[in-house]
């Protein structure tokens, strides 16, 4: 059967349609994705506001038509972060469900970590054993780490991209004091769910599963072009620290001309960059891998998991 995934993230509204069969890896025909940037119409009181909306309603809209003229059996809409706290989510989300026309899974921080740790451990293997899981996106920052298909820890932050850009670095380019705070801000939150995470056996991989994240792997880390997951792509700490006084001085225009970004992530990079350094120093991190495949296709897998009558115990 086809399946279709509307993920409305902090950054965009992506549809993922895959061909899919129980016990059999999903193979994508198609991906169509709307870039928003919701954290540009958050309000002071932390509501989307009216413009934000209907930009995301149409959004919506369209992934449903792209969905409909590949003839999916089944619409699968997940909404993350971004929706899950403005202060008018409830409004937002039955606006979106009438745009869909079915109802919308409204995920909290720890079950979207939880169904991307599902798609890298499928991705990499068993043979991957204990896993670390580092995934950023526009309104939060997520981790996991286990050797299982469910995670043994597993933790949301409000550290994306996004978010940290409207927070602390509104200048264009930010400046070092901005840069600073933002670093210690992420330290101090990264603070309170790194014990969780610590008390459990160091892992013998890790791995990177967000755009943003690859992004930074092929500016800093592997170049790339046209990587599809075939190769490995690895990035290093230390390599990415180098990077972020660089990123910073840059003006968004002049960002999008480096390697691995994309015009869409010019004005975020700099935060994800420096939630992601915090991240891998706190966890003790030298080094990770970047995996193709993400929250989309836990998703995916979780649905089939369904369908065969089977899944994970919890």
């Amino acid at each position: 059967m086809r399946l279709g995934v509307i993920d409305i993230g902090s950054n965009t509204v992506h549809l993922l349609a895959a061909d899919v069969r129980p016990g059999g890896r999903p193979l994508a025909t198609s991906s169509d994705r709307s870039v928003l940037r919701l954290m540009r119409y958050l309000t002071p009181d932390g509501a989307i506001s009216e413009e934000g909306v209907q930009a995301l309603v149409a959004a919506v809209e369209q992934a449903r038509v792209v969905a409909e003229s590949e003839k999916v059996d089944a619409l699968l809409a997940t909404a993350t972060s971004a929706v899950r706290e403005a202060r008018n989510g409830d409004n937002v989300i039955a606006r979106i469900e009438a745009a869909l026309g079915h109802p919308l899974q409204v995920l909290d921080g720890e079950t979207e970590a939880e169904l991307t740790f599902l798609a890298v451990r499928r991705w990499f293997g068993w043979a991957a054993g204990q896993l670390l899981l580092l995934d950023i996106g526009g309104g939060s920052l997520e981790i996991a780490a286990g050797a299982d298909e469910v995670p043994d820890a597993a933790a949301s932050v409000p550290l994306g991209a996004g978010r940290m850009t409207v927070q602390f670095l509104p200048s264009d380019p930010p400046g070092v004091d901005e840069v600073d705070r933002l670093r210690a801000h992420a330290v101090e939150t990264l603070a309170e769910v790194i014990p969780r995470f610590a008390a459990l056996p160091k892992p013998d991989h890790v791995v990177g599963s967000s755009k943003a994240i690859r992004s930074l792997a092929r500016l800093a880390g592997s170049p790339a072009p046209g990587w599809s997951g075939s190769e490995r792509m690895l990035l290093q700490r230390s390599a990415l620290g180098s990077w972020i006084p660089r990123l910073a001085k840059l003006p968004a225009s002049a960002r999008q001309e480096l390697p691995g970004i994309t015009p869409d992530r010019t004005f975020q990079i700099v935060a994800a960059a420096v939630s992601l350094h915090a991240a891998m120093k706190a966890l003790d991190v030298d080094e990770l891998e970047v995996s193709p495949w993400a929250l989309r296709e836990g998703v995916l897998l979780r649905y089939i998991e369904a369908l065969d009558g089977g899944g994970a115990q919890r």
